[in-house]
């Protein structure tokens, strides 16, 4: 019948999304990662699928979180340990045991994805190696000039670059080249994990209104006789002004504790 997929049928490329061109690229991607046997992985806009196969020979469990039901009805029951949800990665349940994440990530959604699975660092990701924009992979990676999201992530996260992608790399080619963003737990965070909430509205504060406006000009010491940005300041520059302000000390290494969002 008209305008029904024919049996078998993939379903058409959302617009903003670029799956990897080849196979050998995504057990790259995931060597790379060095996934373990024992973990437990997401896999954000799984798509077709090609990252999500070679995700299921490395580790114990993956999930595939895909948006458009017609790509979550095709990954369904391929392989014995991908649970497939169906939703927005924003928006989903994520684990409550450790866990990782390896992932295409859509390109216009990339910010919202972050804040997902960045700003509660009650949230127990280990690890994430994110196929991202290659500009958006060398901002966040690069410690200065600081940004707001930035200094607040590096509180528990440090960030790095792993590799650079050809537009070639994708199918169909995105407009601008990409890169994969790694973001891995510090063992022993900068703020403690108590003060998420305080340590937020600090950096949030500070970036919108001035340092002045949080800290005082003895805090600053010799940067107040001069100009001082907020971005001039990288994230153990911004955590030493909070922990001085709050009178706290460096935080204990994390504990992975359940999120608030199950799954």
């Amino acid at each position: 019948m008209a305008g029904r997929r024919a049996r078998g049928a993939r379903p058409p490329r959302p617009r903003n999304q670029h799956f990897l061109r080849t196979r050998a690229l995504a057990a790259e991607l995931v060597a790379d990662a060095c996934v373990r046997p024992d973990e437990t992985v997401v896999d954000i806009g799984a798509g077709s699928g090609r990252l999500t196969a070679e995700l299921a020979r490395a580790a114990r469990r993956v999930i595939a979180v895909e948006l458009d039901p017609r790509w979550a009805r095709e990954l369904t029951g391929r392989w014995p340990n991908v649970d497939v949800v169906h939703g927005d990665a924003a928006a989903v349940a994520l684990p409550r045991v450790p866990f990782r994440v390896v992932a295409n990530l859509p390109f216009d959604r990339t910010t919202d994805l972050l804040h997902a699975l960045l700003d509660d660092p009650r949230t127990p990701l280990e690890r994430a190696d994110l196929v991202v924009e290659w500009g958006v992979a060398w901002r966040r990676a690069t410690p200065w000039p600081s940004t707001l999201n930035g200094v607040r992530w590096s509180a528990w996260y440090r960030f790095s670059v792993s590799r650079r992608l050809a537009r070639t790399s994708f199918d169909p080619p995105p407009a601008v080249e990409a890169g994969v963003l790694v973001a891995e737990r510090r063992p022993l965070p900068l703020v403690p994990e108590a003060q998420a909430e305080a340590w937020a509205a600090f950096v949030a504060r500070g970036f919108r209104h001035g340092l002045r406006s949080v800290v005082s000009t003895r805090q600053l010491g010799s940067r107040a006789a001069g100009r001082c940005e907020p971005r001039e300041l990288d994230a153990h520059e911004w955590a030493a002004l909070f922990r001085d302000r709050a009178g706290v000390r460096p935080g204990k290494a994390l504990a992975s504790r359940p999120s608030s969002r199950p799954l």
